[in-house]
């Protein structure tokens, strides 16, 4: 179980369905990575973390900036000099989306990723 996608997908769902929040369970630390990225980023409002027995669940407030969103799999590697590429491959046009990418810095944007020069591999995007 992938919970990236699940995560992702749900977020999909409750912005196509025009909801303003929604309930994500179960989680663990990189989609809490992720949807900092994402609240960073201005495609959601919030992601408030409530802990229970269970692992927790994460509330998202959306703020409908997300037309599309989801996984990258496999996690392709991206070096420093090829972003190019996998930009035209997985968002819609230039400047416009973002890719979520791990690097050994943390979880970051492509575009904060491009900046500091380094590479990683790419989580998810969003647009």
């Amino acid at each position: 179980m992938d919970l990236l996608a699940n995560a992702l997908n749900q977020i999909k769902i409750a912005e196509r369905k025009g909801l303003r929040t929604v309930r994500i369970e179960p989680t663990n630390k990189l989609v809490r990575d992720v949807l900092n990225v994402l609240k960073s980023a201005g495609y959601i409002a919030d992601a408030e973390f409530s802990d229970d027995a269970r692992g927790g669940r994460f509330v998202v407030t959306l703020n409908g900036a997300i037309n599309e969103c989801g996984v990258i799999k496999p996690r392709f590697p991206v070096g420093k000099k090829t972003w190019e590429k996998f930009e035209q491959r997985f968002l819609p046009s230039k400047d416009i989306g973002v890719l979520i990418v791990t690097t050994p810095q943390g979880v970051v944007t492509h575009n904060a990723a491009k900046e500091k020069l380094v590479g990683g591999r790419l989580l998810a995007y969003a647009f």
